[in-house]
């Protein structure tokens, strides 16, 4: 599924994967989230209700541009640097242009809806 994502003004394409959380979290758009920074890696924010994680991997290690949900903390991650080996997080889909990822690492509030 494609997404179009809208960060501080701009708008990104992304796309999400195939999983049961990803097509929860297609269940729950159009969203608007207030972000804020964690770790210096990734922006953060909470989904109106936890996702679906029905055969998702024990954890990820997740790259610049992934978005992801954090299943233990329920939230949503949005990855603007490489990030560490992380159980518990479940990779949903990624930016499809790599010039679009250095906007995340300063986004206040994102718009996520699906796109045609």
């Amino acid at each position: 599924m494609n997404l179009r994502l809208t960060v501080n003004g701009h708008q990104v394409d992304a796309i999400l994967n195939d999983s049961a959380a990803a097509r929860d979290l297609a269940e729950l758009l159009p969203l608007t989230l207030d972000m804020e920074d964690f770790h210096r890696t990734e922006r953060i924010s909470y989904p109106p209700r936890e996702l679906d994680t029905t055969g998702a991997p024990a954890a990820s290690n997740p790259k610049a541009g992934d978005l992801a949900y954090y299943a233990p903390w329920g939230n949503l991650a949005f990855f603007y640097h490489d990030g560490d080996h992380s159980p518990g997080l479940v990779v949903l889909g990624r930016l499809t242009e790599p010039g679009d990822i250095d906007r995340l690492a300063t986004a206040e509030r994102i718009r996520i809806e699906v796109s045609a």
